[in-house]
């Protein structure tokens, strides 16, 4: 991953959108991107996550709130030169090769052209690059969208869904790029709804639902702290042991095992009062509550497809 520093490259504060029909679209969300770190705002879909991210690049006013994006208001053009994006499924021109549309961005945003080749081989397009972008597969075209975001050395990269219709191993290159792009200072702002996907790239996540923003931090941080899982028999006494030593509030039962909150320094301690009380212990070891029960438990949601 990239090198994460202190520096904000986005920070929203009670940013707020509603429209006309009364739909409310996001509410007071506070967001914080650091550079050089690849950071997933995951949500399920219509949780509000294109809406936000359309919100931080200026394409549309937010109601009420306010953001600061690479050191400038959204939309701005001093702003706009230091970012790029894919929002949405990239357009190009189906009957021009991919160095050709590319050429054509470049001269729209004013890149410089001779970063086209550079853009090309980071994506992996350079031996497809003089083909026709209509004969590209949907993971080419993703790609060459990406190679686009590029052409203007951006501090900020920003991905809406991108691997969206993608097939498995068309996500998985693409997974692999991201974390590629992640690197050294450049920071990258995905957006998902697939659990597996943030997990493998992010290092830091940011879970939306219904428009507001649930929860923030580190993947450990989202998942919560480590428990102990204690397998042992008789249950019943067990339950008594464990629940005598740490408290009733913090022992569980799951899948006929015991999910135990404890300081694991604890453990040994917590085992020798089971073996005492005549209970036979098969397990005993640190559990980590994983990503899909943590996101469950924001949103109510399973972890995308």
């Amino acid at each position: 991953m990239g090198r994460v520093t202190g520096e904000k490259l986005v920070e929203a504060r009670g940013l707020t959108k509603h429209y006309s029909n009364g739909v409310v679209a996001v509410q007071d969300l506070d967001l914080n991107v650091m550079r050089g770190e690849v950071y997933g705002f995951l949500g399920p879909n219509g949780a509000g996550k294109t809406t936000t991210l359309r919100m931080l690049l200026g394409l549309i006013r937010p109601t009420s709130g306010s953001a600061i994006v690479v050191g400038h208001q959204p939309g701005s053009p001093a702003g706009l030169a230091r970012v790029g994006a894919i929002v949405e499924t990239p357009a190009f021109y189906p009957y021009l090769s991919g160095r050709d549309n590319l050429r054509i961005l470049a001269g729209l945003s004013g890149a410089d052209e001779s970063r086209i080749g550079s853009c090309l081989e980071e994506v992996d397009l350079t031996p497809r690059a003089h083909h026709k972008f209509e004969t590209y597969s949907m993971g080419m075209k993703q790609r060459l969208g990406v190679a686009a975001a590029l052409l203007k050395e951006p501090d900020l990269l920003i991905l809406d869904e991108p691997t969206n219709g993608l097939d498995p191993q068309g996500m998985a290159d693409m997974r692999s790029l991201i974390v590629e792009l992640g690197k050294g200072d450049r920071t990258v702002l995905i957006s998902s709804h697939l659990l597996n996907e943030v997990e493998l790239m992010c290092t830091r996540v940011g879970v939306i639902q219904q428009g507001r923003l649930v929860s923030e931090g580190t993947m450990d941080e989202i998942r919560g702290a480590t428990q102990l899982l204690v397998r042992a028999e008789p249950a019943d006494q067990a339950r008594r042991v464990l629940e005598a030593a740490v408290g009733a509030d913090h022992v569980t039962a799951s899948d006929g095992a015991f999910r135990v909150k404890v300081a694991l320094e604890e453990t040994a301690d917590l085992n020798r009062q089971l073996v005492a009380a005549g209970v036979a212990v098969s397990e005993l070891r640190p559990s980590e509550r994983s990503l899909e029960e943590a996101f469950m438990a924001l949103t109510g949601e399973k972890g995308g497809l």
